[in-house]
């Protein structure tokens, strides 16, 4: 199977500039083409990029992952929080990234565009659907779950607590992002035939066992 089509995905998460609308289009083109059963998952997100202005889609993505943000794309924080582990991960997902001279830019390695683009590079497969699994399907659902209403709102209360404001309270569409995030874990769990919901992480554990034991790359796991 190619995976060239996470390059493509990864670009939606990036931030938006004057290309952002065609780059998604193209994305839209390769779910209603590759798969038609997750389309009706994704549309608002494609309808809300299509007939909105660039410079709101950029306040609607600063929203969600920037400032005041819904959730995070940086995935060792989405998994671990200010746990010790997070940086033990990153420092390997930097080594996957550099072993296969992926330019990760100004982003850290485990930003998602990033992280979805190096499941294009991996050479060993079996690497690439543990890792699927066991990271990135772990993280898109950890992510999906920020957007739940009871989270939001006590969000928005701590920061009125802390900050005593709320960026672009009113903002329409705040929430968009949750499609294609919820689109791109559908992708996942078909193009790896996960069929389970892996454990998810619990950074309050003691034990450090390798997710992926076959290929001793030793990544943290729970």
């Amino acid at each position: 199977m190619e995976y060239s089509h996470y390059t493509l995905l990864a670009d939606i998460f990036r931030y938006p500039d004057e290309h952002y609308k065609s780059k998604v289009a193209k994305c839209e083109e390769l779910i209603i083409k590759s798969y038609p059963e997750i389309y009706e998952t994704t549309s608002s997100f494609f309808d809300f990029v299509r007939t909105t202005e660039l410079y709101e889609i950029e306040y609607v993505f600063g929203k969600t992952f920037h400032i005041q943000a819904i959730c995070y794309l940086d995935l060792g924080y989405v998994l671990f929080a200010e746990d010790y582990k997070r940086g033990d991960f990153l420092v390997k997902i930097k080594n996957e990234q550099e072993k296969v001279n992926n330019d990760c830019g100004i982003e850290l390695a485990d930003n998602l565009p990033n992280v979805l683009t190096l499941m294009t590079l991996f050479e060993d497969g079996e690497f690439r659907e543990e890792f699927a699994e066991r990271i990135l399907y772990v993280s898109l659902q950890k992510m999906l779950e920020e957007f739940e209403a009871s989270r939001a709102i006590l969000k928005d209360k701590v920061r009125m607590k802390k900050q005593r404001v709320i960026i672009m309270k009113d903002l329409k569409n705040v929430n968009t992002y949750s499609f294609i995030i919820q689109g791109l874990l559908e992708i996942v769990k078909r193009d790896f035939n996960i069929i389970k919901r892996p454990v998810v992480l619990d950074p309050t554990m003691n034990s450090n066992r390798d997710v992926l034991s076959h290929t001793k790359r030793n990544l943290p796991f729970n």
